[in-house]
């Protein structure tokens, strides 16, 4: 086995939020806000529209602290998932 995140493909996440349609930084901000009510070590799964929230959500969440599991494409959309970690910047 590899020293990678044991997170298996298509592992239930605790919580969802559907952010397609929410511009940016306001999907930014909304997914920050949940991830902060969440617990160490949880996983939020997060759906975003393809160009700039797929593109900035995800770095933005990286620079805070929190540690990205998988991004899938979907159809129309994408599907982000997103640790909660131990300490948040």
């Amino acid at each position: 086995m590899d020293s990678q995140p044991q997170i298996q493909e298509g592992k239930k996440s605790d919580a969802q939020i559907d952010l397609r349609g929410t511009p940016c930084p306001i999907n930014f901000v909304k997914t920050k806000l949940y991830l902060e009510k969440m617990m160490p070590g949880e996983i939020l799964e997060v759906w975003l529209d393809r160009g700039e929230p797929i593109e900035q959500v995800p770095d933005s969440l990286i620079v805070e602290g929190y540690q990205i599991e998988e991004i899938k494409e979907q159809s129309e959309y994408f599907v982000l998932k997103v640790r909660c970690p131990e300490m948040v910047a």
